[in-house]
């Protein structure tokens, strides 16, 4: 399939154009004839019209995906076969690199280095699933004299995946590579706000050898297309990356069908500096921590607990250096922190910080809406840091999603660990000390799928991503992935001499 190349300069400017679902191998608009524009949210302006798919698109979608499952011939590749279609992706993706680059920051107003980051990782991805389903295999079981059993992995069907607006292109490669080469077929419904570079990698699947109707792709409504994708008989299993609340209304749907479900929702994670910390390294690492993505991240750790011994020194360094980070053209390699997404979200925001005020808190730096030059209609906030907080504000409960951070003394290990995990939430966390033993006994202590010792970064190719509590439930990223796409078939047979007569009649 031919891709066009929109013209794109290096300050964001595109020409206006449009999108098409993708069902069954082709691009199609709306039955409805419907469309919506998608937003470059840091200059707050239209840069593409995109198809707007209702039910009727959902179910033809789901058929194309039901068609190349039962009748098609991808689940029978061999794997090796699959492996170098996605290897092939892989390949597509790295030679058009900066054209993914560019439409990931224009339609999410991300900086241009945390979108290089994202892009790369999306490619690992295809080239990781691509070896890790070649060495994926069955067992042999032990078995009384006369008996042979093997386990056989099979593709579950036909997935839906439904894909989060802060990580566009990373999150439907994480959840598109282990599901084909794993042999299902996919329907993949992008977030609204930024569902470019979900269209055009499913392009390129099929541009690298993917048959028709495998991948497919229907940007619309979540409460529309969503919950009919959710709902549907022919789904065998949703993957959904989001909130938290919607990720229980997915859960209640998908029980009517007993569908599989992976969910990988809110957080609200600790990051534990204790005071034998390389100051140097747990200033950087935890600036990273929570302004990296602009803070719209699932892991960001957005609740800071620094001991007591040195706080007032780890407090002045970090403050200072927050005030260093450079927000404005997402396109200027020297940018720190992007746009926020839209201006509903900014509002979230800044109700959260305005109550933080409200209930005695003190703004360290930031805390407002900012319009940097060139870019004051777009939707920017300024990289936050609130102290004098207690564990009852809600700012400190509660996920905001954006470049806010709070901070809290500890004095005692038992303590903060006690703190640390007095939450509903459960996907990172990070702890920054020298002794290795502590980090060690922290880390098993810590109610949290992801713990990060002495390092900022949360997700590898091979590492296993994913939460505890109402952070959700399934991991992602790693071999193990690959059994969340498969059923484990066990066949039995006997080879014994005499046939077998268990009534002896």
């Amino acid at each position: 399939m031919e891709m066009t190349k929109e013209t794109i300069t290096q300050v964001g400017e595109m020409k206006r154009s449009h999108y098409s679902m993708i069902i069954n191998g082709e691009r199609v608009d709306s039955s409805s004839g419907e469309t919506f524009d998608t937003y470059n949210p840091a200059k707050g302006e239209a840069i593409a019209t995109i198809a707007k798919a209702n039910e009727e698109d959902a179910e033809k979608a789901v058929q194309a995906a039901r068609n190349a499952f039962d009748n098609g011939k991808w689940r029978k590749y061999p794997v090796g076969k699959r492996a170098r279609v996605l290897n092939k992706i892989a390949e597509i993706m790295r030679s058009r690199f900066n054209e993914l680059v560019e439409m990931e920051v224009l339609n999410s107003g991300k900086s241009v280095g945390a979108a290089q980051v994202q892009i790369n990782q999306s490619i690992e991805d295809f080239e990781f699933y691509a070896g890790a389903i070649v060495g994926h295999r069955g067992e042999v079981n032990n078995m009384p004299y006369g008996f042979f059993n093997y386990t056989h992995k099979e593709p579950v069907g036909v997935c839906a995946q439904i894909i989060p607006w802060n990580y566009p292109m990373m999150m439907a490669a994480w959840k598109i590579a282990p599901a084909i080469a794993a042999g299902c077929s996919v329907v993949i419904k992008p977030a609204s706000l930024t569902p470019i570079t979900a269209i055009i990698l499913n392009e390129i699947c099929h541009e690298a050898g993917v048959p028709e109707g495998v991948v497919n792709t229907v940007p619309g409504s979540g409460s529309v297309v969503g919950d009919y994708l959710v709902k549907h008989e022919d789904i065998n299993k949703v993957a959904f990356t989001g909130s938290t609340p919607t990720g229980k209304d997915i859960m209640e749907k998908a029980s009517q069908t007993l569908k599989r479900i992976t969910l990988e929702l809110g957080g609200k994670s600790p990051n534990i500096v204790f005071e034998d910390a390389d100051m140097d390294a747990a200033v950087a690492g935890s600036l990273f921590g929570i302004f990296f993505n602009t803070g719209q991240s699932c892991e960001a750790r957005s609740r800071m607990f620094v001991h007591e011994d040195i706080y007032d020194e780890f407090m002045e360094q970090f403050i200072e250096k927050t005030k260093k980070l450079q927000t404005g053209n997402p396109f200027n390699k020297g940018t720190h922190l992007g746009s926020i997404i839209s201006r509903e979200q900014l509002e979230v925001i800044d109700g959260y910080v305005q109550s933080a005020i409200d209930e005695g808190a003190t703004i360290a730096t930031g805390g407002k809406p900012m319009y940097p030059e060139g870019f004051e209609n777009g939707h920017w906030y300024e990289p936050t840091v609130i102290t004098d907080v207690t564990p009852d504000m809600k700012a400190v409960k509660e996920e905001i999603f954006g470049p806010v951070v709070v901070v809290e003394k500890f004095t005692d290990e038992k303590d903060v660990i006690k703190r640390a995990n007095d939450t509903k939430y459960g996907l990172g966390s990070a702890i920054w000390t020298t002794n290795q033993g502590r980090a060690t006994r922290v880390a098993h202590q810590i109610q949290a799928g992801i713990v990060m010792v002495n390092s900022p970064f949360s997700a590898f190719p091979g590492t296993p991503f994913g939460g505890y509590k109402q952070s959700g439930f399934g991991r992602e990223l790693t071999v193990e992935t690959l059994d969340l796409y498969m059923e484990d078939k066990s066949v039995l047979s006997y080879y014994g001499p005499k046939p077998l007569n268990p009534f002896g009649v």
